[in-house]
């Protein structure tokens, strides 16, 4: 279950808010952002998990297709960093 601060940079990733209690009425906005409503937070963490998901998958693929343009594996690299 995703929490209120990961729901929130899924909809607002350029921050502009601060979260206290992981509840929508703890949601405190900088001036000159526009608030979500209620119902947009909630149907938010119906929406985390897949997108989530896409960006994970997205980050795996451009590092698959790092590690095959620089023509190493996943361990290769891994000895590169030690």
């Amino acid at each position: 279950m995703a929490k209120g601060y990961e729901v929130l940079t899924m909809l607002r990733p350029d921050g502009g808010w601060v979260i206290v209690e992981d509840n929508f009425d703890s949601i405190r906005w900088d001036k000159g952002i526009a608030p979500l409503t209620k119902e947009e937070y909630e149907a938010g963490f119906a929406q985390y998990d897949a997108w989530k998901l896409e960006q994970d998958s997205a980050k795996a693929a451009q590092k698959a297709a790092l590690l095959d343009r620089l023509g190493i594996t996943e361990e290769e690299a891994k000895l590169l960093l030690a």
